[in-house]
């Protein structure tokens, strides 16, 4: 088994990938078959491509964010020798809650959008696609520590990890060009 220890430099690597959605809109995840031979029928579905039109973290849609998550734990999984197969789909589907959260609360009545939605995204996932047991505690348990019962699998820890990770860059690589052009910058009334 390869090393879980990551260099400088893939480091950096990973914090530029995640920061940068472009490969997401060019589709550059779509050129690694084996990864899309796993996800191929959540990608091309309407309901998937739907969460285009929701923002997740600073100016990442949600399909972006979940493309970045699932492809993030593959890639991981794969080269720790573990169930890529099941990382790649449940990533895809971890936030497949289908409403702007932006705007939820003040619509519904609802505030607790990081505890309630895992089972809302559960809910839509088994709606529209055929999950295992593994691929739906994954789905369901991915915002441990704030929810309180972990995942199951080494798998789903990989899941929490990615999710976090990518959330984390998306909303400091805004914070960060938001002091570099538009700190200070009077906007137009």
């Amino acid at each position: 088994m390869d090393s879980m220890h990551l260099t400088r430099e893939e480091k950096e690597e990973a914090i530029r990938w995640a920061e940068d959605s472009s490969w997401v809109e060019r589709e550059d995840y779509c050129e690694d078959t084996d990864y899309m031979d796993c996800v191929r029928d959540i990608i091309d579905s309407p309901v998937f491509q739907s969460m285009e039109n929701y923002m997740q973290h600073g100016d990442t849609s949600c399909k972006a964010h979940c493309i970045k998550v699932s492809y993030m734990g593959y890639c991981i999984c794969r080269k720790m020798g573990w169930d890529y197969a099941e990382v790649a789909r449940a990533g895809l589907l971890h936030d497949l809650f289908l409403y702007d959260w932006h705007t939820h609360a003040k619509e519904t009545g609802e505030h607790f959008h990081g505890f309630t939605h895992p089972r809302t995204a559960l809910n839509n996932a088994v709606k529209y696609f055929d999950l295992t047991e593994k691929e739906k505690n994954m789905i369901l348990r991915h915002m441990w520590p704030l929810t309180p019962i972990p995942p199951k699998s080494r798998e789903g820890m990989v899941i929490i990890y990615s999710d976090k990770f990518c959330g984390l860059i998306e909303t400091m690589a805004r914070i960060k060009r938001w002091i570099l052009f538009g700190f200070g910058k009077k906007s137009a009334a």
